[in-house]
């Protein structure tokens, strides 16, 4: 069975960076495209950024381009969304999602969720 395990949340500064990292076992990770949601209190999730199963993809929400930045790294499973230059409105548990889709943009083509992050920008 699919897991995604994710990592690196906190509590951060305004300006300031974070790593998340995502861990997948139970599926051939190579295989699947990978993406970071978020949602904050009373809103919907929202896509933030996704990358293709080979990596030449990489696409972003546009309240995020220039500041995060998402990779993966085949040989530990695992992907990654750096986020600097956070703001206040960043603030969301973050999620990872996983789909065989071409791109893990939309939440319908999501085969996969994790249990997801805080991440708390404060002012």
């Amino acid at each position: 069975q699919a897991q995604l395990v994710e990592s690196g949340g906190g509590l951060v500064q305004a300006g300031g960076s974070l790593r998340l990292s995502c861990v997948v076992s139970g599926l051939t990770f190579s295989h699947y495209s990978m993406g970071w949601f978020r949602q904050a209190p009373g809103k919907e999730r929202e896509f933030v950024a996704a990358i293709g199963w080979s990596a030449a993809n990489t696409y972003y929400a546009d309240s995020v381009k220039g500041r995060f930045t998402i990779s993966r790294d085949d040989a530990l499973n695992t992907a990654y969304l750096q986020m600097s230059g956070l703001k206040p409105e960043d603030t969301a548990v973050y999620y990872c999602a996983a789909t065989r889709s071409l791109s893990a943009t939309r939440t319908p083509a999501i085969d996969y969720w994790g249990q997801g992050t805080q991440v708390t920008v404060s002012s």
